[in-house]
């Protein structure tokens, strides 16, 4: 059956229907998780169902579907561009001096993955609010924001006309441009291809635009890819982008963390990973397959030489030895165990068993499973050989070091499968040196071993969402989804105003916003201030923590807490509460050791050889047929690419033929199209309510403190409105209070208070004005029950009894506290309980006896006379000089 709008309907209503009632028949389960939104729980059951259907179709026809013509809404303008040819030859020559000589060994040439089918040109398109549009080409400006934006999809399905809905809110919400192209077909173009197709993109933007005023994003796959982009650009020299957003970054291909073990119930992702149904993509040949075509032994792949007298025992058995991409041993034991141990070398009880678990050339992946030994053929993953699923640019974790990046943001499903390899991509960034490759892998580089130490760590900031999905995003129209918007383009906006070094603004729509309103409420009928107060609990390998909120998830204007040891660990529930990460110590995911990383594990084989063999038996005339097929093309012979050249089985570089056909123009699919409408519902709406705010009058009143206040001009619960000038600015310092390496969680707040004031010496006083200057704020260290002084600041009560200053008013900074200590030198006796305040609060000390009462003005030079309105003869009093204590900020 044909894939379309029509027959994906068919198969995914039942699910939706059968969602929502079981939704409303069984809430209780459901209180505490993101699924207690209906429309989160049918968005996630619908591309649950949507996945199972398209498995069962070859990846010709899922390509096709998810790679339709999409309209996009007249509110956004949509330009196409085409990336110069000399362009795509610079990035090329990237990656090949990133690969060096063994890598382009490995991957089998450097000619053949830079074929494009038909000489195709590389296409790109801009995406921009319309509105956002006109006002950059009146101010006659390029623009200073930009995104370039890697869309995923398992690596091979999806297209930018599948993923505009999610790029539009990008651009809406930072009032930026977003820049994106495919991310290609790895059947048709391969691993190497994929870094040749994006890499130009982030060039040709260099052409035309700074570095500072890009950042890079990508979801999935495409998060994967920006990783692997990142570090050849660091490595090849050119110029680093403002900061990097990582949505459920996919970087372990080889599927060695814990998570991948579970059953994936909060996540959409089949726990088995893709299977496809057979065709001349999918699979491609193994290493039988090709040995047997190269042999011309026709008989032996079809099983058509079988003696006409054979039972049907005998030819079942040939059908299953031509379809079976993998081989069972039920007595190893005579085996001896290979160096790739199953378990890796210094681990105990490595040497006894047999298995080869670390992926490399030359050899097929063996692994024990229940006293058997099974070595498998077939291709596990779609996007490269099973013997470059463990190279550093396709699974990124395997890199040497990530640091000497731009400042990263990695957002992580608390519930979804591939969990455990981001959360250890994020402290492998932010400690380059904790978390080095295996040995297995720094042996195979050897030139690795010498870029563990040469970069700084990078600035990660990580948030891990309770119970969400794998690219949570996609789910635009829900409320967990809105909140994961707001904190990329927070962060986007920060990453951005750092890089230029100076302020950005950005709209302020907190009054037009459904969440800032609280206006949007759970099935349960609770709404989000409620429901946060509720204690969570996850069975997913995440603490939780504190059960105290530090803060919410903020938006683009807001600042970035500091970074701590390189970090910012958050976790953040389905309401937008920020609560602290559990330590490294306690999380799974840092659990493992180095040399397990990159080792395939028996928990991921046994689901993936499970589901393959029903599918080898579903599917086994189809893939018979598709083995004809490939002999007779090998009869016909292939177009090479030189004696240097091999392309992997899985790249149709190497099947070109006389008679390969065109590629298909694309037509319009009304199913895609409903789901992008669903999903920019929000932004229409969202731009609908700031259009009305703008045009209501701006209102103004005048609090009790003298100061102006347009948000409280008559305003009501829910109620658009709003100035029009209204503007957050983004200023670049913030959330760097520890930008310096040597400041972590124990560095103390006088030293931070040292180094702030430096750097407020060292500023550029033209900047200022003497107006605008704000004293720097007492910093003190709090504590749930107290507030405690840093040793520096806090007024020491032996000086006091030393020196005999008591008089003198402690001080911080040039902060001055409200009170003195009343202890003199001479008084004999005294201890700190006996130890009392004299208050300078309004002006007036406490008198000691025989004293008369006197003001702080007498006799200092601050004071100013002033007319008592009394009788001549009487003294004027003095006025004393108005004080303003500022409390202490939260940045240290």
């Amino acid at each position: 059956m044909v894939v379309n709008t029509i027959s994906v309907a068919a198969a995914i209503t039942p699910t939706v229907v059968e969602t929502y009632f079981s939704h409303y028949l069984n809430r209780k389960p459901l209180r505490k998780k993101p699924t207690a939104h209906v429309s989160y729980h049918e968005g996630l059951n619908l591309i649950r169902q949507f996945l199972h259907y398209a498995s069962l179709h070859t990846v010709e026809d899922i390509q096709s579907f998810t790679s339709q013509w999409v309209p996009n809404p007249h509110w956004v303008k949509v330009d196409e561009v085409k990336i110069p040819d000399e362009i795509m030859s610079k990035a090329a020559d990237a990656l090949t001096a990133q690969l060096g000589h063994h890598g382009v060994d490995k991957v089998g040439g450097s000619k053949w993955w830079q074929w494009r089918r038909d000489n195709k040109p590389l296409k790109a398109e801009w995406i921009e609010m319309r509105a956002h549009h006109a006002k950059r080409i009146q101010s006659g400006e390029k623009g200073k924001r930009i995104m370039l934006y890697v869309h995923g999809g398992a690596y091979f399905f999806g297209s930018v006309d599948e993923h505009r809905y999610q790029m539009q809110r990008h651009a809406r919400k930072l009032e930026a441009r977003v820049f994106a192209r495919e991310l290609g077909v790895p059947q048709r173009k391969s691993a190497r291809v994929m870094l040749t197709k994006q890499q130009p993109a982030y060039l040709y933007l260099l052409t035309e635009n700074d570095p500072s005023a890009i950042i890079l994003a990508g979801d999935s796959a495409g998060g994967g890819m920006v990783v692997s982009i990142l570090v050849t650009l660091r490595d090849q020299g050119f110029p680093l982008p403002a900061g990097a957003i990582l949505i459920s970054p996919w970087v372990d291909l080889t599927h060695s963390f814990p998570s991948l073990a579970g059953d994936g119930r909060h996540d959409y992702i089949p726990a088995h990973g893709f299977m496809q149904r057979p065709s001349a993509s999918w699979p491609p040949p193994n290493s039988d397959d090709m040995e047997q075509i190269a042999m011309h032994a026709v008989e032996k792949v079809v099983g058509d030489g079988m003696p006409r007298k054979s039972s049907q025992h005998q030819r079942q058995m040939a059908t299953e030895a031509a379809t079976q991409g993998f081989t069972v041993e039920h007595n190893p034991k005579h085996l001896k165990p290979v160096d790739n141990a199953n378990n890796p070398a210094g681990l105990e009880g490595a040497e006894g068993r047999p298995g080869n678990t670390i992926l490399g050339p030359g050899h097929d992946l063996s692994i024990m499973l229940d006293d058997k030994l099974v070595t498998i053929k077939d291709q596990i993953q779609m996007y490269a050989s099973n013997s470059l699923i463990s190279h550093p640019l396709v699974s990124p974790v395997l890199s040497p070091t990530l640091g000497g990046l731009p400042p990263l943001l990695i957002l992580v499903g608390g519930g979804e499968l591939l969990r455990d390899e981001q959360i250890y991509l994020a402290h492998k960034a932010a400690n380059p040196s904790r978390f080095p490759p295996g040995e297995a892998y720094l042996d195979e580089y050897p030139e690795a071993r010498g870029l563990i130490q040469k970069y700084r760590p990078t600035y990660v900031q990580l948030q891990v969402w309770d119970d969400l999905c794998h690219v949570a995003p996609t789910l635009s129209f829900t409320k967990p989804a809105k909140y994961m918007f707001r904190s990329i383009a927070q962060f986007g906006a920060w990453a951005l105003a750092k890089a230029q070094q100076t302020d950005i603004e950005i709209m302020d729509d907190d009054d037009v916003s459904l969440i800032s309103s609280g206006s949007e409420t759970d099935s349960n009928g609770l709404d989000s201030k409620k429901a946060a107060q509720a204690k969570a609990t996850l069975g997913n390998g995440i603490g939780q923590g504190s059960t105290g909120a530090s803060g919410s998830i903020g938006k683009a204007g807001k600042p970035l807490p500091p970074f701590r040891n390189h970090m910012i660990r958050q976790r953040v529930d389905r309401h937008g509460d920020i609560f602290p990460l559990d330590p490294p110590s306690v999380l799974p995911a840092l659990q493992i050791s180095a040399n397990e990383i990159g080792v395939i594990k028996p928990g991921p084989v046994k689901k993936w050889l499970a589901a393959k063999k029903e599918w080898d038996s579903k599917f086994a005339r189809e893939k018979r047929r598709v083995q004809k097929q490939r002999i007779k093309e090998m009869a016909q012979g292939y177009q090479g690419f030189g004696d240097d050249e091999v392309p992997p089985p899985s790249a149709l570089a190497g099947r070109r033929g006389r008679s390969m056909p065109k590629e298909q123009k694309h037509g319009r699919s009304w199913g895609m199209s409903l789901w992008a409408i669903w999903g920019s519902k929000h932004d229409e709406n969202t731009m609908e309510r700031e259009e009305k705010a703008d045009k209501q009058p701006e209102t103004v009143v005048a609090t009790g403190d003298g100061i102006s206040d347009p948000k409280k001009a008559g305003k009501r619960p829910n109620q658009t409105s709003r100035s029009r000038s209204r503007r957050r600015a983004v200023s670049y310092d913030g959330g760097t209070a520890d930008d310096n390496d040597d400041v972590d969680a124990d560095t103390s707040s006088t030293e931070l208070l040292h180094r702030r004031k430096q750097q407020d010496q060292t500023s550029n006083s033209a900047d200022r004005t003497t107006d605008s200057v704000e004293p720097t704020p007492l910093t003190v260290t709090h504590s749930p029950k107290s507030i405690t002084f840093s040793d520096e600041q806090s007024p020491s009560m032996d000086s006091a009894l030393v020196n005999g200053k008591s008089q003198n008013r402690p001080a911080a900074d040039g902060k001055l506290f409200p009170f003195k200590l009343a202890k003199s030198l001479g008084d004999e006796g005294a201890n700190p309980s006996t130890v009392t305040l004299k208050s300078y609060a309004g002006g007036v000390m406490t008198p000691k006896a025989g004293e008369t009462g006197k003001q702080r003005g007498d006799g200092d030079e601050g004071g100013e006379p002033v007319d008592g309105g009394g009788d001549a003869g009487e003294t004027g009093t003095t006025r004393p000089e108005l004080e303003r204590f500022e409390t202490a900020r939260e940045e240290v």
